[in-house]
């Protein structure tokens, strides 16, 4: 999956650049939203996130490219990698500034550990 969003003011830290608890949050959503395309009507809770490191800063106007793709699905669990592209104002290409692994669980609803079903078929 691939999507975008655009770094507007109120995603700022104090310093005038993306918070990075802001971009964890969008990299956690939109693995979620992937994941439940997937495996549609599986409640899926994330269990974890890989190394977390920002490999640049992401100001203002910048507009970012969510790539996400499954890497590998246990009995319960799959593991999607994130990768994040930004197009910064004016630039004149986007520079790789972060990527992680997040892995999700299907839990019951007494949220037990479940064994995920064979994934749907594509959209």
């Amino acid at each position: 999956m691939e999507t975008y969003t655009l770094v507007r003011p109120e995603h700022l830290n104090h310093y005038g650049y993306l918070f990075g608890g802001v971009m964890l949050k969008w990299v956690d959503e939109l693995a979620w939203l992937a994941a439940s395309r997937e495996y549609a009507g599986c409640p899926l809770v994330t269990v974890g996130m890989d190394e977390i490191r920002f490999k640049k800063r992401v100001a203002s106007g910048s507009i970012l490219r969510f790539v996400i793709e499954k890497l590998k699905q246990g009995r319960t669990s799959v593991t999607y990698e994130v990768k994040v592209f930004a197009d910064a104002p004016g630039a004149k290409e986007e520079e790789f500034v972060f990527e992680t692994r997040v892995t999700f669980v299907h839990v019951n609803e007494k949220g037990e550990k479940t064994p995920l079903p064979l994934k749907r078929e594509s959209l």
